[in-house]
Parts: C-alpha cells; structure tokens; sequence
C-alpha cells in the first residue's frame, strides 16, 4: 500500500486539470492561491496543458493523461493539486497507467469529480490519495483556516488525529465576493445510529462513486469506512437512489460504518432530513452511521485520505471521527 511521503518545506506541487480546465480560473485567483501555498513554504508549478480548455472547459483526454502521468514520474514533484472538480475525470481511467503510478506514489489531491482518480487509483494501484482541497479552494480569503488545519493534519504531519467540527459551515458562492461571507454556526456531525468501527476509509462524491461500478476501477467495499458527499444536484429522492445503489454492490454487506458530508442548502437535506432517509434503510441499521460531518461541497472542510485507515464512534448524539493512518 503506497503511502506517499509527507509534505516538507521547499517541496514541488503540480497543479493539473483532470476535469475542469485552469483556464476559467481568474489571475487575481490564481495569484492568492499560489500566495497562500508559497507561505507554507511550497513551490508552485503547472502542467504543460492546464490551461487548455475546449467548448467544455475541460481538455483531451490525451492531454489529461500525459499530464498526469508526467506529474507521477517527476522526481521532484511531492504533490499533485487538482484546478477544480467537474464532470469528466472518469474519461481518464482506462488510459492510464497504473503501474507507473504505484512505482511513483505521490500526494495527489482535489474532491468532487476527481472521487473517480482517487478511487481508481486506490483500486488499481493501491496508492493512498486524499480528498481534501483544489489548488482553487487555497484563493478563499475567509473562512479558510479550518480546511488548512486539517489539510495540514493530513499531508505534512504524521500523527493520527480526531477531527474536531468546524465551528461554523457556508455554502455561499465565495470565490464571486470574497468580502461578504455567510456563514453559519456548526451543531457538529449527528449520529443516526449508534456503534464503533475501524476500517480503510473510501468515498468521496457519491454520483461518481457509482460511475465507477461494474468497472475495473471500482473499489472492493469490504471492510470500509465510507465517507460520502454530494452536490447541490442532489435531493432528497436522488440521493436515495444514488446510495441505494452503492447499497446494491455486494461487496457493501462488508461495510463497517458510514459517514455523510454536510449538504448544500438548495439539495433540502439537513441533517434530520438525511437521517430520516437513512433510518428507513434496514441494510444500515448494524453499522454505526454519521451525518453533517465537515466535508462536501460546503466550506470549510477536512481532508481525509482514500485508502487510508479511520475509526468512527457514534453514541448518543455526538459522532466522533479519527483518522489513524494517512
């Protein structure tokens, strides 16, 4: 199991575009992105085709590809940052090689469509991957302290830690006023059924999670964590569905607990809203089950890696979230 190193002072990070192109990022929002991650002291450089961009502001599959691949095999490259989510990573996964990718194991992180990247990477070459920031999430002026403390947590240090709650969530369009910020208090993760696992975490987006099944790059579920999100397409009744079929995989009878992200406000999922959608679930009733934990599309959020090692406890109302290997 390919864990790659830990980040360190004066390291490379690549940025590529594996869904979305760099070219619908702004300058003024790459220059702060770029800022912020020099003054933890890391040194930027992008793949050779980021920034191209077609009618679907994203790029060839061939372009993607390489860029990745060269991102893999630079010896001086410690980190892949993905630009953004998107719609299309999973174009990628039978043209890449995962050989090379074993051979080379490197911090690559980003969420949202690039679940698909990481759950492939894990499936075919056993690399630990995280879901946790893009390059663009390090632009937010506000509010952002939360996402580099557990990002830290995760990719620099070693230790295993527990991830405490957010103090507050927003679900504003930030990068479009940096200035006037909403946020919200945060009641913390709500337990809806009670319990006690360990387990190799995966997950990620759920919509994307299931494009992956019935495929070679779908992960074996047995003995997981998994940690779930999803977007503002989401309503109650797809969402239903969309887990339902994650339920249907058979290897999910070996899932050990499960872990919801915090919805967005327009997907009408709070958090007793997905618990009732999850209580009526019997397949879910033995295994212990979290809600409106800090990760998704809301911000800020903690990173947490696909592969790695976690430990869930769920009593009373309070959920508890470790993150042992990483």
């Amino acid at each position: 199991m390919p864990i790659p190193d830990r980040l360190q002072p004066g390291d490379e990070i690549r940025i590529v575009s594996p869904s979305t192109s760099l070219g619908v990022i702004s300058e003024a929002q790459r220059r702060s992105a770029i800022s912020r991650l020099e003054e933890m002291g890391l040194r930027v450089t992008f793949s050779s085709h980021v920034e191209e961009r077609d009618k679907w502001n994203s790029s060839s599959v061939a372009s993607r590809v390489t860029d990745l691949h060269e991102a893999f095999t630079d010896p001086d490259v410690k980190a892949i940052f993905t630009t953004l989510g998107g719609y299309n990573a999973n174009q990628l996964l039978s043209h890449l090689d995962y050989e090379r990718i074993r051979a080379h194991p490197t911090i690559f992180c980003g969420y949202l469509d690039i679940t698909a990247l990481s759950l492939a990477f894990w499936a075919r070459s056993g690399l630990v991957s995280y879901s946790g920031p893009h390059f663009t999430s390090f632009s937010m002026e506000k509010g952002l302290d939360y996402t580099l403390e557990y990002f830290k947590r995760c990719v620099i240090e070693e230790e295993p830690y527990t991830i405490t709650p957010a103090d507050h969530w927003s679900d504003d369009a930030w990068y479009l006023d940096q200035e006037n910020r909403r946020f919200h208090p945060n009641p913390g993760p709500q337990v809806v059924f009670e319990g006690e696992a360990e387990g190799r975490i995966l997950g990620g987006n759920l919509c994307t999670f299931n494009l992956l099944q019935g495929t070679p790059f779908m992960p074996d579920l047995d003995g997981a964590i998994l940690f779930l999100e999803e977007n503002e397409e989401s309503h109650p009744l797809t969402f239903d569905r969309t887990l339902q079929s994650l339920m249907h995989v058979p290897s999910f009878a070996g899932v050990r607990g499960l872990v919801i992200g915090r919805f967005q406000e327009r997907s009408d999922l709070s958090a007793i809203r997905v618990a009732t959608l999850l209580q009526a679930k019997p397949e879910l009733h033995h295994i212990p089950v979290i809600v409106d934990a800090s990760f998704g599309h809301t911000t800020p959020l903690f990173t947490f890696p696909i592969g790695g090692w976690g430990r869930i406890r769920a009593k009373g109302r309070a959920g508890e979230i470790e993150i042992v290997e990483h």
